[in-house]
């Protein structure tokens, strides 16, 4: 595994960023809308030509190493088997795959801890695996980003969105109307101040959204039946309130944060659009929306609560969980106090970060013969 590490003149080098999500958690795989920032923590990865067929993975951050041939037919030989999907996808897109690869990957970005580590991974698998084909789609950041989902949520029907995909590879801070087609729109706001803290806890990602969907889905079938033209994105949630007290009240909890966070997500798009930060609501409103996502999802964790009660005892404004929740980070939003706020996430005995902005997915460099 040295070797590999340490090895110079790699042809390819693509990095990709995590994420953070702001307002919108728990909606993208509703048709709602988030609003998402591409932070500086990378997934890299490197790779040079072999000279046999073979695709071998090098990941020293596991200690871990794959190896295929990926112009054969590729069964999954795992739950949740990306690399292997990755190939699939791009083949069924017409892809070929006739020159063998060692690749390299690493990454700063936490893992299953909801700064979307697998799916920064997928995003630059995409990318890398274009570029190497010569196919212009790696210059495509929406349509790395609809291959990347494809091959992490779509090939194992599982209960994800899109929010994951679309923000490390387009990049920035956006707003993304997660409703096929998905439209992505750049927030230029300068947005600073934001701390991540890790709690080190592991969580179960996909049973907690799914668990989060089934709930919602079940409720919004009922709210159809009693409401003629109902619609979650739509419906002004006063209407939607005089009729949740017919559900079952876990349906009723999952939709009644839904609504909230729905029209908290739209404010907050207005604000960063108008590109004047109030930094008092902002953070109100990153404290409203963990509310529900604490009290009515029931997904936080009393060591998320410490780490977020500590920076606000610190000096944040605000802050919430981040990602799916049962573990995993936090973000706070903490202008000018992003040390202190660091020191009392790391005192609380969670890793700290400061975090900004970052560019989308980069192929850093690739060269000219391959």
């Amino acid at each position: 595994m040295e070797d590999i590490v340490n090895r110079k003149g790699e042809c390819i080098r693509v990095s990709v960023p995590g994420r953070v999500c702001l307002q919108g958690e728990h909606q993208d795989f509703l048709g709602l809308s988030v609003i998402a920032m591409a932070v500086d923590l990378y997934f890299v990865i490197k790779a040079w030509p072999r000279r046999d067929n073979r695709f071998v993975i090098h990941m020293p951050d596991l200690g871990e190493r794959d190896e295929f041939v990926p112009s054969r037919r590729l069964e999954h030989r795992q739950r949740r088997d990306y690399l292997v999907a990755g190939v699939n996808v791009l083949k069924r897109r017409g892809t070929e795959f006739n020159t063998g690869f060692d690749f390299l990957f690493t990454s700063n970005i936490p893992v299953n801890a909801g700064v979307s580590s697998s799916s920064a991974m997928c995003v630059g698998w995409a990318k890398a695996l274009l570029a190497l084909a010569g196919d212009p789609a790696a210059e495509e950041p929406a349509e790395v980003a609809k291959i990347a989902h494809q091959a992490e949520v779509v090939e194992f029907n599982e209960p994800g969105g899109t929010m994951d995909h679309y923000t490390t590879s387009v990049g920035g801070l956006v707003y993304i109307d997660c409703v096929d087609p998905i439209r992505v729109t750049p927030l230029d706001c300068d947005l600073t101040g934001m701390v991540l803290g890790d709690t080190g806890e592991k969580k179960d990602t996909t049973g907690t959204l799914l668990a989060s969907r089934r709930a919602a889905e079940a409720g919004i079938k009922e709210l159809r039946r009693r409401i003629p033209g109902f619609s979650l994105r739509d419906t002004p949630a006063e209407q939607v309130l005089a009729e949740l007290r017919h559900l079952p009240e876990d349906a009723a909890d999952k939709l009644r944060a839904n609504l909230v966070n729905r029209d908290l997500c739209q404010e907050a798009r207005r604000m960063l659009q108008s590109g004047s930060i109030d930094h008092k609501r902002f953070g109100q409103m990153l404290d409203e929306h963990h509310a529900q996502l604490r009290d009515r999802l029931g997904i936080s964790t009393p060591r998320l609560e410490s780490l977020i009660d500590g920076c606000k005892e610190a000096g944040a404004l605000g802050g919430k969980l981040n990602g799916s929740g049962g573990g995993g980070t936090m973000i706070a939003y903490a202008p000018g106090r992003q040390s202190e706020a660091v020191a009392a996430i790391e005192a609380r005995g969670g890793k700290g970060y400061v975090i900004s902005k970052s560019r989308g997915a980069n192929i850093e460099f690739k060269a000219e013969q391959i």
